[in-house]
C-alpha cells in the first residue's frame, strides 16, 4: 500500500512562515510568564474554560422541554450557540473544523425545532438533508436514542435496556458495576431509573421528527444489528437484552424495587457535599436531574436545588456566545501552570507559587471513593480534576500535582512530605496487570464489555494508556525513584509493547500520536533510559517526520478515526510544544527540527504572551467527545521553551 502523502496546508508556504520576526527565547518566556501570572485567581488557582461542541446546549434544550420547564432566555442563548456552529453542509461537528457528525446534528436539529424553528427554514432544510445523508436517527448512538425516546421520538422497545439490577450484582459476578469505568457508572445510574420508568413527554405534532427517518419510522427496522458470527459477545448481549425486555413486560419484578432504591441511594450519595454534582461531569449531572424528577423529588428539595446550582456552574454566560462546559478543570490547569512557571524560572518561593501550592495541597482527596472497589488496603489520597469530586480522584491529576508540588518549598515540610508519600503510594497502587496506568480505575479492561448494547459511547472501559504510564515514569524520574525497581521495569516494558510500527505512540488523553509520543519520550528521559536506543530514536524520527513547513506541528482529531492521518494537521501552539519537548527529551539542542520548532513558538506568540489556537487538541472519549483546553495554548508553549532553554544551558 502506498503511504498517503503528508498534506501541505495553505499557510505553510515559505513566504508565510516569516510573517513576524522571532523573539528571543528569553523574551518569549518572560511574556508567557506574565500572561499566566495575570490570570491567577485570588485564592491561588488557575482555571480556564473547556470548549466543546454544540451537543451540550442541544441536550439542555431537550431537557428543558422534557421537564416542561423552559427558561426562554436560556433557550434563546442555547439556540444562538447552536446556530452559530452549524456547518456549511448543514450539519454540526464534534471538534473544531471537523466533519458533520450524526449525533450532534440530530440533537441540534431537534433543539432548533423545539425552539420554534420551522422545518422549512433554509438552515433546517440543509440540516435535514445532511442528517439523512448520515443515516438519520437510526444511525445515532444509544444515549441519543434514549433522549429521543424520552421525548417520544424513538420507540422504547428499541432502546437497549439498562436494568437497575446492575446495582445488585456482587463483585465476584462476571458483570458488575466495578467492571465499568468511573465515568460510565454515574452516567448509567440515573439512566437505569429513567429506563425503568420510561417517563415520556408527549409533544405536539409540529415537534415530531418523522422526517429524520430515511425510510420513515414505520418502514425502518430499528433493531440493533447482530454480529454475523453466531458465537459472538455482541449476539450474547443482544439475547440478554431481549430477555430483559421480556422480564420488564412481566407484571412481577421481584428485585426491581429494591434495585431502584439501591441505584437511587448510590446516585444521591454521589451528588451530596464534596461533589460538584454527580461525578462533576455534564452527562451524569443532567441525567441525575431527570432521575430526581422521575423519582418524585420536588423542586424545593435541597438535593434538587443543589443539582440545579451545580449544573448552572457549568454555564459560561458570555453575552456574545453563551456556552456550557462539560466540567471544570481547576486542579489540572493549576498543576500544569505551576510546573510551567517553575520550569521557566519563577522561584518556588515566589508568592504566586506558594499560593498555588497551598491551594493544591488543600485539594487532596482523603475520601475512600469508588476506586477502593479495586485498589485495596491503601490510604486514600489523590487529586480530582474539578474543585470538588471526592468520589473520583484520578491518577493523571495526581501525577501533575505531585510534579508541581516538588517545585515549591513547603511551609510545613513534614506535612508536605507525608502528603507526597501518601499520594505517591496511592498512585503506584493503580499500576495495572500490563504494567501501565489508566485514568481512574485499576484493570477495568474487560474488552468483551465493549459489546454491551449501551456501550457504543466508546467509554465503558478505562484502559491503560502510554501517555499516563509515561507520565508516571516522568514523576518517578524527577524524585529519584529506583529505575531498577519492578514498578519501573514493568512500565517501560508496557511502553515498548505499545509502540506503533512507525515509532509513534497513541495518545489517549490528548490529540493524538503527537501527545502520546511526546509524553513517552519525556517520561523515558526522566527515568534515565538511554535515549540513543534504536526504538527510542524511532519515536524521535517520527516526530521529526511530522514537522510542518512552518516549523510547527499539528494533528487533527480525525487521526482517531483514521490512523493514516496521524501527525498531520495545521500547526498549533500546544501540539508544537508537545513535539518540541519530545525532541528535547532525546538530546541534541542543535537539531534543525528543534530550532525550527522554537522559532515557530517565538514567532507566533501574541503581544499579551499567549498563543492563538483554533483547533481542538484535547481528548475526552476518542471518536465521540473532544475538548479544547483554553490553558493548553498558554502553559504548554511556555513549558516547551523552558525545556529548550534548560537544554541549551546545560
Amino acid at each position: 500500500m502506498t503511504p498517503l502523502a503528508r498534506p501541505v496546508f495553505p499557510f505553510e508556504s515559505p513566504e508565510l512562515t516569516l510573517l513576524a520576526e522571532p523573539k528571543s527565547v528569553e523574551e518569549s518566556i518572560t511574556k508567557a510568564q506574565g500572561n499566566l501570572l495575570r490570570q491567577q485567581r485570588a485564592d491561588g488557582h488557575w482555571e480556564a474554560e473547556l470548549l466543546v461542541d454544540s451537543t451540550l446546549c442541544s441536550d439542555y434544550v431537550l431537557y428543558m422541554h422534557w421537564a416542561d420547564r423552559v427558561d426562554e432566555d436560556l433557550q434563546r442563548k442555547c439556540i444562538a450557540h447552536i446556530r452559530r456552529r452549524q456547518l456549511s453542509d448543514g450539519g454540526w461537528n464534534i471538534f473544531i473544523n471537523g466533519p458533520s457528525e450524526i449525533n450532534a446534528s440530530v440533537k441540534a436539529y431537534f433543539a432548533l425545532k423545539l425552539a420554534g424553528h420551522s422545518p422549512n427554514a433554509p438552515w433546517m432544510r440543509e440540516a435535514r438533508a445532511n442528517i439523512l445523508r448520515l443515516g438519520g436517527i437510526p444511525a445515532t448512538n444509544t444515549y441519543a436514542k434514549l433522549y429521543l425516546a424520552l421525548l417520544g421520538q424513538f420507540p422504547w422497545k428499541y432502546v437497549p435496556t439498562i436494568p437497575p439490577e446492575i446495582f445488585l450484582f456482587p463483585q465476584w459476578f462476571f458483570f458488575n458495576l466495578s467492571e465499568m469505568s468511573s465515568w460510565t457508572r454515574p452516567i448509567l445510574a440515573p439512566l437505569t431509573i429513567l429506563n425503568h420508568f420510561k417517563p415520556t413527554r408527549t409533544l405536539p405534532a409540529e415537534f415530531q421528527l418523522h422526517e429524520l427517518y430515511p425510510a420513515g419510522l414505520e418502514n425502518t427496522d430499528l433493531s440493533l444489528k447482530k454480529d454475523p458470527r453466531f458465537w459472538a459477545w455482541r449476539n450474547f448481549f443482544l439475547r440478554c437484552d431481549q430477555l430483559l425486555k421480556i422480564y420488564n413486560d412481566l407484571p412481577f419484578h421481584p428485585l426491581r424495587q429494591h434495585a431502584l432504591k439501591v441505584a437511587e441511594k448510590w446516585m444521591t450519595e454521589r451528588m451530596g457535599e464534596g461533589s460538584e454534582g454527580l461525578a462533576a461531569i455534564f452527562p451524569s449531572m443532567l441525567n441525575a436531574m431527570m432521575a430526581l424528577k422521575v423519582l418524585g423529588y420536588k423542586d424545593d428539595h435541597p438535593l434538587v436545588q443543589k443539582a440545579d446550582r451545580d449544573f448552572a456552574g457549568l454555564f459560561v454566560d458570555d453575552p456574545e456566545d453563551f456556552r456550557i462546559q462539560p466540567c471544570l478543570s481547576p486542579v489540572w490547569d493549576t498543576a500544569i501552570t505551576t510546573i510551567a512557571l517553575a520550569e521557566s524560572g519563577v522561584p518556588g518561593t515566589d508568592e504566586a507559587m506558594q499560593h498555588a501550592a497551598q491551594w493544591l495541597e488543600d485539594r487532596e482527596v482523603r475520601f475512600v471513593g469508588d476506586w477502593a472497589q479495586r485498589v485495596h488496603g491503601i490510604e486514600p489520597s489523590g487529586w480530582a480534576f474539578e474543585h470538588d469530586n471526592k468520589y473520583y480522584p484520578d491518577t493523571d491529576d495526581t501525577m501533575m500535582v505531585l510534579m508541581a508540588l516538588r517545585h515549591v518549598p513547603a511551609k510545613d515540610k513534614a506535612k508536605r512530605d507525608a502528603q507526597f508519600q501518601r499520594a505517591l503510594k496511592w498512585l503506584l497502587a493503580f499500576q495495572c496487570e500490563d504494567g501501565g496506568w489508566a485514568a481512574f480505575d485499576k484493570d477495568v479492561t474487560a474488552r468483551w464489555l465493549e459489546h454491551v448494547p449501551f456501550a457504543d459511547h466508546n467509554a465503558i472501559l478505562d484502559p491503560t494508556c502510554s501517555d499516563l504510564t509515561a507520565r508516571v515514569l516522568e514523576l518517578l524520574g524527577y524524585i529519584g525513584y529506583d529505575r531498577e525497581s519492578t514498578v519501573v521495569k514493568r512500565a517501560v516494558a508496557m511502553l515498548r509493547r505499545t509502540q506503533e510500527s512507525d515509532g509513534s505512540w497513541y495518545g489517549r488523553w490528548g490529540v493524538n500520536y503527537l501527545y502520546g509520543t511526546w509524553q513517552v519520550l519525556r517520561g523515558l528521559a526522566a527515568i534515565g533510559e538511554n535515549m540513543d536506543q534504536e526504538w527510542i530514536r524511532r519515536g524521535r524520527d517520527w516526530l521529526e517526520s511530522c514537522q510542518n513547513e512552518d516549523g510547527g506541528w499539528g494533528e487533527t482529531c480525525e487521526s482517531y478515526n483514521f490512523p493514516a492521518l496521524k501527525g498531520r494537521g495545521p500547526s498549533t501552539a500546544s501540539q508544537t510544544a508537545w513535539a518540541l519537548m519530545g525532541l528535547c527529551a532525546c538530546g541534541d539542542a542543535s537539531r534543525e527540527s528543534i530550532e525550527r520548532g522554537v522559532a515557530y513558538l517565538t514567532r507566533t506568540q501574541e503581544a499579551d504572551g499567549s498563543w492563538t489556537e483554533d483547533y481542538t487538541t484535547g481528548t475526552g472519549f476518542p471518536c465521540v467527545f473532544y475538548l479544547k483546553y483554553e490553558m493548553y495554548r498558554q502553559h504548554f508553549p511556555l513549558l516547551a521553551l523552558a525545556t529548550y532553554q534548560q537544554m541549551v544551558q546545560r
